[in-house]
């Protein structure tokens, strides 16, 4: 993608469908009279009473227990320095997004006109009212540490600088995790800092919490090393000026145990890495380039133990595995402030967190086959749903033991399954879906390119190293809107009706009338159809001239799942096909089957449909949570529909013991715990979170996933094929852009099975 086509992408993500990227929803229902009298006048007077009487009431009846503000000035606003608060604005929007998808912290953004010390901190004061925590952003040194001082010092609600703080809680639990892979001391080990600003001297300070002694840090500025010689450091920076006048980066690494880069990048050489000490540690953390290249540092040093700021290369000191759950911590006993304590315990989580054994899905995420704790893993995974469980609760108890919490929690049980719950409110599946296609990307076939939504769907595949896009259709189409997009990646275009492509079209011909001549195919028919895009593509995955098929974009479904159907096998041990979408709801992802093939499947079917499903959603990194859904609960009905459910049932308990799955039931009993719990409380779901619904035919799925995602604006990824031998998705007729790129992932993803698979089999 040119600057330009990158730049346009950009603006219009911001700017559409509405401006910005938060907005306010209600929390309350509105729909009558009897409502808005309660929510504002006269009702509204009642909770402002109580809170007239005990100011702590505003907790109880207003939304500031869980709203933070994120304020700057926009003085020193991510590598674009000061371009005022009105342009800082989508930065503080897109943090507010961050803290809102990771720890369901609601966030108002407040850009400050003004850089004046005293000026802005009276207007933090006087607006802090409102806020249940002060996230200060972007905001330069050293105003920035004064602003922070005395917020802190005045004001009764937690209050953090996360440029300052978040990448020193990070990098300091990954130093703890590091050092103990070394085998070294933190009390005697030597650190060099390239790099003098809040985020270096916090990094400094936090280090010093640990054990480190001020004497062993060097630290570098633009101007060289800070030394007592200099006149022209800061009084924070001058409690770090131990370095020898004039030495310089490559003298003082020398022996070094640590370099904390937060600078520039490419000024740490091979040469200055080979004069550490044995086993260093070098966490390269300037963005977008390290100041020494991962693989350039690991090919220097097979002793390394290395950390950068990419999610690209192992160990990322991202400052998302801190902030949002440091506040929600904080937030849920009501911290009066965020000391010392709160922050070492936070990075004791971390280091603890990297050395416990990784759950299935972060694996699956990471496209790794087993994550274990060593030197290309110090620090958790941004993507460990554990983050909240296991962080949140390590700040609210040292807020508690240091004396600054006002609400103390204790029921730790059932704080943990709240946290747990706030989980379910994003789309972290997509985001791990994508991740994992990232790992080991495959070819994947648009059947359907000379479409401008297919062809951007494929334009994000390519540039998110989803995967290697196969355009089909007309070339000269395809060529001028790839113009028009700015997508001028070298990828192959296939048209299969040109004479170009008569070889291969007839050699695919010949291949399929083979395997079907006794199934009453012709080889003038084969032929034939090969010159449509959807016979040709299917050919490509069937021959491995591609990895995976994603098509259907502008055609009705019947139509497009027929040559799939023709020329697809079903995988080893599938007698039939099937599809499941899996929904994006408020209490996480929801797999629905069958959406779109079995219009009125058999008892047998519905349990190998289930089957399948089952294996999808582990696929995916979840256990699978099976309702077998009906009209009737265990047995109320004996009609013919609700009994086949039944009788699925009773197959997957006797052949499938240890699969989660029960039915026939409702479905809102199914989604309703506690409902569950006390009606039928013999149920194998009762105290489970249902994650799966298999539906009694096909109106039933399809009707229920097409309402929620029109009602109620519920993302779906699919429909999901299942029982196929080759990795091939069909998109629902005039699938969004959105849709598509997930559904290639989900082709991508399956491809990656597959793969194992096969190679499993042939051991």
């Amino acid at each position: 993608m040119n600057k330009y086509s990158k730049r346009r992408e950009a603006l219009l993500y911001h700017a559409k469908p509405k401006p910005g990227k938060i907005q306010v929803v209600p929390t309350k229902k509105y729909a009558t009279q009897r409502d808005l009298s309660l929510a504002y006048s006269p009702g509204v007077a009642e909770p402002c009473l109580e809170i007239a009487k005990d100011i702590n009431n505003v907790y109880k009846y207003t939304a500031k227990g869980n709203l933070v503000a994120v304020i700057t000035n926009g003085t020193a606003v991510l590598g674009l320095g000061d371009i005022g608060p009105e342009a800082s604005k989508p930065v503080m929007e897109g943090k507010a997004l961050l803290f809102k998808i990771f720890a369901d912290i609601d966030v108002f953004d407040i850009e400050v006109g003004t850089k004046d010390i005293d000026a802005f901190i009276e207007t933090v004061k006087n607006i802090a009212p409102t806020f249940g925590g002060i996230n200060l952003e972007d905001i330069k040194a050293p105003e920035s540490f004064e602003i922070e001082r005395r917020l802190v010092e005045e004001l009764q609600i937690p209050v953090m600088h996360d440029d300052q703080h978040g990448t020193a809680i990070i990098s300091s639990a990954a130093l703890l995790n590091a050092l103990e892979l070394a085998k070294k001391n933190v009390e005697t080990i030597k650190i060099v800092v390239s790099g003098a600003g809040s985020a270096a001297l916090a990094c400094a300070n936090l280090y010093v919490l640990l054990g480190v002694k001020p004497d062993n840090i060097i630290m570098f500025d633009v101007n060289g090393v800070l030394s007592s010689e200099r006149t022209d450091l800061s009084p924070l920076q001058q409690k770090y000026a131990k370095g020898k006048p004039g030495i310089d980066l490559g003298e003082a690494l020398k022996g070094a145990d640590v370099f904390l880069g937060l600078s520039a990048g490419n000024i740490l050489s091979p040469e200055m890495l080979l004069g550490m000490a044995p086993n260093p540690i070098v966490f390269a953390m300037a963005n977008p380039i390290p100041e020494i290249d991962y693989s350039l540092a690991i090919d220097t040093r097979k002793d390394i133990i290395m950390a950068t700021g990419r999610s690209d290369h192992p160990n990322q000191v991202n400052n998302v595995l801190g902030f949002p759950y440091i506040f929600r911590g904080a937030l849920d006993v009501r911290a009066t402030k965020i000391n010392e304590e709160m922050k070492m315990a936070a990075v004791r989580a971390l280091a603890a967190l990297a050395k416990e054994s990784v759950p299935e899905q972060v694996n699956i995420a990471y496209g790794e086959t087993k994550l274990i704790f060593g030197r290309e893993y110090i620090i958790p995974k941004p993507f460990d749903p554990r983050l909240i469980s296991t962080v949140a609760p390590a700040v609210a108890k040292a807020a508690m033991d240091s004396g600054v919490a006002l609400h103390p929690i204790e029921d730790w049980e059932k704080y943990e399954e709240e946290l747990l719950e706030r989980l379910g409110s994003d789309n972290k599946m997509v985001r791990l879906l994508t991740n994992r296609a990232r790992m080991d990307p495959k070819r994947i076939v648009f059947a359907e390119a000379d479409h401008i939504d297919v062809l951007k769907a494929a334009q994000i595949v390519w540039e998110e190293k989803i995967g290697y896009p196969i355009l089909l259709g007309n070339k000269e189409v395809i060529l001028a809107l790839k113009e028009e997009l700015g997508f001028d990646a070298e990828v192959p275009i296939y048209d299969p009706k040109t004479k170009k492509e008569d070889e291969r079209r007839l050699r695919y011909a010949e291949i399929f009338w083979k395997s079907r001549q006794r199934r009453g195919i012709q080889l003038l028919d084969a032929q034939k159809w090969m010159r449509e895009r959807n016979y040709f593509a299917a050919m490509m995955v069937n021959e491995g001239d591609a990895d995976a098929l994603v098509t259907g974009y502008s055609r009705s479904y019947p139509s497009v799942i027929k040559p799939m159907m023709q020329l697809i096998d079903k995988a080893p041990g599938i007698s039939l096909f099937a599809t499941t979408n899996m929904m994006m709801t408020n209490r996480g992802p929801m797999f629905l089957s069958d959406t779109a093939i079995n219009t009125n499947p058999t008892a047998d079917d519905l349990a190998k449909i289930a089957l399948m499903t089952a294996k999808t959603v582990k696929m995916f990194g979840m256990e699978p949570v099976i309702a077998m859904i009906s009209y009737s609960n265990f047995g109320s009905s004996t009609n013919e529909s609700a009994a086949k459910v039944r009788e699925a049932v009773a197959y997957l308990h006797k052949y499938y013991p240890d699969l989660i799955v029960d039915g026939e039931i409702q479905t809102d009993f199914a989604l309703n715990a506690e409902m569950l719990r006390k009606k039928f409380p013999f149920s194998k779901l009762a105290g489970k979170k249902v994650n799966t619904l298999i539906f009694p035919n096909l109106e039933a799925a399809n009707i229920t996933y097409k309402l929620l995602k029109e009602l109620y604006n519920v993302d779906s990824v699919g429909p999901i094929m299942l029982g196929m031998d080759k990795p091939v998705h069909i998109f629902q007729i005039s699938a969004s852009v959105e849709e598509m790129v997930n559904m290639a992932a989900v082709a991508v993803v399956d491809a990656q099975e597959k793969e194992k698979r096969q190679k499993l089999s042939n051991k």
